[in-house]
């Protein structure tokens, strides 16, 4: 364990809390637990495309708030760096995908083993070797790749929905130029709501029901882990945890515990497999909204994603009655508010990953494989965006490379 960074006691964290929470925390955890209740859309559309049952469906949505979310209290606290917690949604995807193949005990069987590999993977230290080898412009060009859909999906409502986008987006560059100790995300998030009651939205299918995580005994095949075990581990090794990272240290944070988060994220996935859930790991997008500069002072960041982690675990139970509410809201309204909070984040990966001073290419090849979304061998674009973007920095750029002195500090 002596490669696990140690982080700061909990015994005074109720009043820590209080004391570095503000206004602007406090929106940005809101913004970002929005912006992680409505992923569990992502869940119901998987789910349902591979045939799921929705009794099942709903179960794997609640799950993946309720474990994430108490993690989610834990590990920014302990920290105290804006680390949310939520899940792999190219994990998500494959899950889906594999259940009907190899069953479900079979596929969380493959979950637990993957949940093991990123555990050793962090105790052993291996996870803060990998960051410390990956050049900073490549991690970042792969992140600003990541992030540029949600700044496209911001604007993109300006063709179909110009004057409610238009309110939202105006009203958020005007708050931050002429209020400037009032969160500019809640002025914006006010304007929308305002606009929307103003319409007349219709809230009439919103319903209420209560619904509790269940256990379940995973089982083991060596088709399941093949099929989606292995692949399951090297995205929260090689995607989830690289880009989380990237994200806090882009923001200027030291010591970003790297170890301690693949550690985490394997235990997490352990856990979940025993409850319908097939990974728990810290979330890049919502990383970047809890620990952009729209968060306030940077000391007291980390309040946001605990903030997150509450409105998991808080909504987890009433998982169908947000539905209902997610439904009933027009979806342009999550995509601005999430776009808006994330600008800031995007300018500083873009800025790093092509300050024309090292790895320019390499970083190129990142950013655009992150942008194309595609997938290889079942594994997601952010992996590869790091893997090719490291191997044509290689080949063309191997003077910006510092081998010996990289190695030397990654080792110590």
């Amino acid at each position: 364990m002596k490669h696990i960074e140690k982080g700061i006691s909990l015994k005074q964290l109720p009043s820590d809390f209080f004391r570095d929470l503000t206004p602007e925390n406090a929106s940005a955890g809101l913004v970002a637990g929005i912006f992680g209740l409505s992923a569990g859309m992502i869940h119901i559309s998987a789910g349902t495309a591979a045939g799921l049952e929705p009794s099942f469906i709903m179960l794997w949505v609640i799950s993946y708030l309720m474990i994430n979310g108490l993690f989610g209290l834990v590990v920014p606290a302990y920290y105290r760096q804006p680390l949310p917690m939520a899940n792999s949604i190219p994990g998500a995807l494959l899950f889906a995908a594999v259940i009907p193949v190899v069953g479900l005990e079979a596929a969380l069987g493959a979950t637990l083993i993957a949940g093991a590999i990123s555990l050793v993977a962090g105790i052993t230290g291996v996870m803060s070797v990998v960051m410390r080898l990956i050049p900073m412009p490549i991690v970042m060009g792969m992140v600003a790749g990541i992030l540029l859909s949600f700044g496209t999906k911001m604007v993109s409502p300006l063709e179909d929905a110009m004057l409610p986008a238009a309110i939202m987006i105006l009203s958020f560059f005007l708050s931050a130029r002429l209020f400037r100790k009032v969160p500019p995300l809640l002025v914006s998030m006010g304007a929308g709501i305002a606009y929307l009651l103003a319409t007349g939205v219709d809230l009439s299918g919103i319903e209420a029901s209560i619904t509790f995580p269940e256990i379940i005994m995973p089982t083991f095949t060596l088709e399941a882990f093949l099929t989606y075990g292995l692949p399951l581990a090297i995205i929260l090794v090689g995607m989830e945890t690289p880009a989380g990272v990237g994200l806090v240290q882009g923001m200027g944070y030291k010591n970003v515990p790297a170890n301690g988060i693949t550690a985490i994220n394997g235990l997490g996935t352990m856990i979940s497999a025993f409850f319908n859930l097939h990974s728990t790991c810290i979330a890049a997008p919502m990383t970047g909204i809890c620990s952009s500069p729209e968060a306030g002072h940077r000391d007291k960041r980390w309040v946001s994603a605990v903030i997150v982690g509450a409105i998991f675990v808080v909504g987890a139970p009433f998982y169908g009655y947000v539905v209902s509410l997610i439904e009933a809201t027009p979806s342009y309204f999550i995509f601005i508010i999430a776009g808006l909070a994330l600008l800031r984040v995007l300018t500083s990966s873009l800025a790093t990953a092509f300050s024309g001073k090292k790895h320019e290419m390499g970083a190129l090849f990142a950013f655009l494989i992150a942008v194309s979304g595609i997938q290889i061998l079942g594994i997601g674009a952010s992996f590869w965006a790091l893997v090719l973007g490291v191997l044509v920095s290689l080949i063309f750029e191997t003077k910006d490379f510092e081998f010996s002195s990289g190695a030397k500090e990654a080792l110590q």
